[in-house]
């Protein structure tokens, strides 16, 4: 059991902790109090995000209870957590907006009708400004100054509000209310986390576990897996979508999305990396993990489809033969008929930022009518019929 458990953990703190507390939680005839904490920034849920809550599954298949913390106040600061400016905090709003969208998106892997789902402003908001001032007693200004991003901040003389070393400390505070057991989170929360511990101890509490899980790297094959970044393979995205995105990972993150992102059972995974090392051709791998990831997120049908479809749109038909998707003329905004390419690409793939779809004409990267066309300032008239290709995965036909 403590194997499956702490299969692909990044960081255990402390090292034996998890042992520990399955054998106190035995003792004491009770379930572990797991919890995972996130503030709703962003209204989609991606693969990255699923790497923690597959982990928070398997506590929860062994009947532990799962406490999902929605960042409903903390989410109104911003976590500073990788910034190296303050974030824009949200209005009531968003949050409640974004709140909603996860936990609908949360059923996708974990059982949410075991979890509880508790909002951190139930508590945090009640605070009277006397006990903010105690909670803050309990932490220094140096141990917020350990935190990378702000060390890093304060040598470059960047500015750090106070709102953002009060972050860790409120987040922290979660922990305390809940009596949490283990707090999940990726391995740059794990400042986070620790303050969590810190926090329960001065309070003369049981200190909880930290468990961070790797952070999966997104689209680019660089950076992690983001929204902002727009490199993510979402959990909502349809099945052409998802299987499109993981054929165009590099090769070198292939091993990594099998490890992190497949439910593969440790020996198929095993194999499959044994493949890799053979020199195995990384398309035939990159399709089995495509399959299982649609799999899991929608069914095996759609997984089959959707390599029917990737094989008919990108490595078999010409152009012509290819599937556009239909766009209203009308719907484009244009003057007199005519739009500059630049303007057209992005209205067509607006997921893409007007400096993105620049470069992605000025590389080659766009055809009309299946004429490649590399100057962003082109006049187009909108005609129907036209037929045009942006970037691998983007087909679009004006009606």
């Amino acid at each position: 059991m403590i194997q499956i458990l702490q299969e692909n953990v990044a960081i255990t703190l402390p090292e034996n902790g998890l042992e520990e507390k399955l054998e106190q939680a035995g003792k004491e005839n009770r379930k572990l109090i797991i919890k995972l904490g996130f503030d709703p920034t962003a209204p989609d849920l991606h693969l990255g995000h699923a790497v923690v809550l597959k982990k928070l599954r398997q506590f929860q298949d062994l009947g532990h209870q799962i406490i999902i913390v929605v960042g409903s106040f903390t989410a109104r600061i911003g976590d500073p957590t990788g910034k190296n400016k303050a974030r824009k905090p949200l209005s009531a709003e968003q949050v409640e907006h974004n709140a909603q969208t996860y936990i609908t998106q949360l059923s996708k892997v974990i059982d949410v009708e075991k979890t509880k789902i508790l909002f951190n402003s139930d508590w945090l908001n009640i605070l009277n400004f006397s006990e903010v001032i105690q909670l803050l007693s309990k932490v220094t200004v140096a141990q917020l100054m350990h935190r990378n991003d702000f060390n890093k901040r304060f040598t470059e003389n960047t500015p750090i509000a106070l709102h953002e070393l009060v972050y860790p400390v409120l987040q922290g505070f979660d922990s305390v209310q809940i009596a949490c057991d283990i707090e999940m989170g990726g391995t740059d929360q794990l400042f986070n986390c620790t303050m969590g511990r810190q926090l329960q101890e001065a309070h003369q509490m049981p200190a909880q576990i930290v468990m961070c899980m790797p952070l999966l790297k997104g689209l680019d094959g660089k950076e992690k897996m983001s929204k902002s970044l727009n490199n993510t393979i979402g959990l909502t995205d349809t099945p052409n979508e998802m299987f499109g995105k993981v054929m165009s990972i590099p090769d070198s993150l292939i091993s990594e999305f099998i490890d992190l992102t497949t439910d593969f059972t440790p020996e198929e995974k095993a194999k499959l990396q044994s493949k890799i090392e053979k020199g195995t051709n990384p398309m035939i791998i990159k399709k089995l993990v495509a399959k299982n990831i649609i799999c899991q997120y929608h069914n095996e049908a759609s997984a089959e489809n959707a390599e029917q479809f990737f094989v008919n749109q990108f490595q078999n038909k010409n152009f012509e033969e290819k599937i556009f998707d239909p766009v209203l003329i009308d719907s484009l905004i244009h003057n007199g008929g005519k739009a500059t390419l630049l303007e057209l690409c992005h209205q067509l793939k607006g997921d893409l930022s007007k400096s993105a779809v620049r470069r992605l004409i000025e590389n080659g990267g766009i055809q009309v009518d299946n004429t490649k066309v590399t100057d962003p300032d082109k006049d187009m008239e909108l005609r129907v019929n036209t037929k045009i290709r942006i970037g691998k995965r983007g087909f679009f036909e004006l009606i």
